[in-house]
C-alpha cells in the first residue's frame, strides 16, 4: 500500500505543504460509520483537495470543498436516483448498508466511489459510475486506482482529443500548439491543489 503512495508521489511530484491533523477524518468516518481505507486517507493527507492530471478531482475533509459536504450531497442525489430506478443500478448508496461512498469525480462526468464490500476498509474496491453507461468495478485499493488512472492518461495517442475529420485541416505546427496547451495527446502526471 505504501509503495503505491510512494509511486504516486514520484509520478505527481512533491505534495503541497499541508497542515494535517489526526482529527481531520473523525467527522467523515463518523458519518460513514467506519474507518476509511488507510491509503485513501494517506494520499489525501499528503496532497489535500485538488485535481490529478487536470482530470480526477479528489477532496480532503479540510479542503476548500470539504469531503463530508460533498459526500452528503452526492449520496442524497444518487440515493434518490437509485430509489427511482433500483432495478437499473446494481449498487446502493450510503447510508444504505454496503452503499457506495463518494470520494471524487472526473471531468469526463464520472463519479467515483468506495465500495465497502469487506469488513476491512483496506480491502474495499472502487466503483466508477460512468456517465450514461454501466458502472465499472476496479478490484483494488484507491492508490492502485489512481496509478492506473494516471498511467492511462499518459498512454494515449499523440493525436488523442482531435476530431479525426479535422486532422486533414491541421498543420503539424497546429498539432504541436495543441499538445503544448495540453488539449491533445498524453497528459503529464500532476497534482494541482485548490
Amino acid at each position: 500500500m505504501w509503495r503505491e503512495l510512494n509511486d504516486l508521489v514520484q509520478l505527481l511530484g512533491p505534495p503541497p505543504i499541508r497542515d494535517a491533523s489526526c482529527d481531520d477524518w473523525a467527522a467523515v468516518e463518523d458519518y460513514v460509520g467506519s474507518a476509511l481505507p488507510r491509503d485513501f486517507k494517506a494520499f489525501l493527507d499528503t496532497y489535500g483537495t485538488g485535481t490529478i492530471c487536470g482530470e480526477l478531482v479528489v477532496f480532503h475533509p479540510r479542503g476548500t470543498s470539504p469531503l463530508l459536504d460533498r459526500m452528503r450531497k452526492i449520496h442524497e442525489s444518487f440515493g434518490q436516483s437509485w430509489r427511482r430506478d433500483s432495478d437499473e443500478y446494481p449498487f446502493r448508496f450510503h447510508p444504505d448498508p454496503g452503499g457506495l461512498i463518494s470520494w471524487g469525480y472526473d471531468h469526463s462526468g464520472d463519479e467515483h466511489f468506495l465500495w465497502p464490500c469487506d469488513p476491512d476498509p483496506d480491502r474495499w474496491k472502487i466503483v466508477t459510475n460512468i456517465n450514461g453507461t454501466d458502472p465499472e468495478l476496479f478490484d483494488g485499493p484507491f492508490t492502485d486506482f489512481v496509478l492506473a488512472f494516471v498511467e492511462r492518461l499518459g498512454d494515449v495517442d499523440p493525436q488523442h482529443g482531435v476530431d479525426p475529420d479535422a486532422l486533414e485541416f491541421l498543420e503539424p505546427e497546429d498539432l504541436d500548439d495543441l499538445a503544448d496547451l495540453g488539449e491533445i495527446g498524453p497528459v503529464a502526471p500532476s497534482f494541482e491543489p485548490f
